[in-house]
């Protein structure tokens, strides 16, 4: 439809249409379109930002409008704690994803990204749990679209550092990696499939947020995030494969694959 630097006349005018409902404070595109990583039939994710009341009926207006046909939008708090709210809209056969975020919430998280504070929330959608930096990745990786006072465009600048001290902190999380295994490796010998699974899910999800903050890189969920963390520099050999072979197999032989996966991310966190 378009290149990585180019925004549709259509997305550009819907963000633009967006901006000016009170409450929302910017619009910027999100997901693999933004980062240049997207397939042809990706959809366009947009996140809207607001600050306080939200219009939601003018917002719903805009929506079905853009459809042509009604669309319902989920208010704040409508689709969980952490990705609060939005809109699925299909316009002239494409997807747009309308995704709300709280500029103040976001803001504070970014405080505590750079004081070396994080948490991890649940949140319907993410398995792994909502990990809260990822509020500052999605604002440093996305392309502003519509920000009529600038606020987005500097907190966007500002993200563009990784915080040291979240760092340090989202490194020192590679102890719960072996927790999880040390779970795993008791329930394994019974057949406890589902639990293994959980928490060997958990381990790898927590080793691949650990290997993007030592390369001080944002990740900003579970989708594709076993590859993202496979391609950075210092990944152990045969991550990817290693991981997705423990959580096929689930018995005792996969618990002591995933203790060895854990090893190796520990030595690389270690010698860097």
């Amino acid at each position: 439809m378009t290149d990585a630097h180019t925004t549709p006349t259509g997305i550009a005018a819907m963000a633009a249409g967006i901006a000016g409902i009170p409450g929302v404070e910017a619009v910027v595109l999100g997901g693999s379109r933004a980062r240049g990583t997207h397939r042809p039939d990706s959809d366009w994710d947009l996140g809207l930002y607001y600050r306080g009341a939200l219009d939601l009926p003018a917002l719903t207006a805009l929506a079905s409008e853009a459809q042509g046909s009604p669309v319902e939008v989920a208010g704040p708090g409508g689709w969980g704690p952490w990705v609060n709210g939005g809109a699925w809209l299909e316009v002239d056969g494409v997807a747009v994803d309308w995704i709300l975020r709280d500029l103040d919430r976001v803001e504070s998280v970014w405080s505590d990204c750079r004081a070396g504070r994080f948490e991890v929330g649940i949140q319907p959608g993410h398995p792994l749990g909502f990990w809260s930096p990822c509020y500052a990745g999605e604002v440093a990786l996305c392309r502003v679209l519509a920000d009529p006072r600038s606020t987005l465009t500097s907190l966007r600048e500002a993200a563009s550092t990784y915080p040291e001290p979240l760092r340090r902190a989202l490194t020192a999380a590679v102890w719960e990696a072996d927790f999880s295994v040390a779970s795993a490796r008791k329930s394994a010998p019974s057949g406890d499939t589902m639990h293994v699974a959980l928490c060997l899910s958990r381990a790898f999800g927590v080793l691949a947020q650990v290997l993007h903050a030592h390369h001080r890189r944002w990740c900003l969920n579970e989708k594709g995030a076993l590859a993202a963390a496979a391609a950075l520099p210092d990944a152990p050999p045969g991550f990817a494969d290693r991981v997705s072979a423990a959580l096929r197999g689930l018995d005792p032989a996969a618990v002591e694959t995933a203790a060895g996966v854990v090893r190796d991310v520990r030595a690389v966190l270690e010698t860097g």
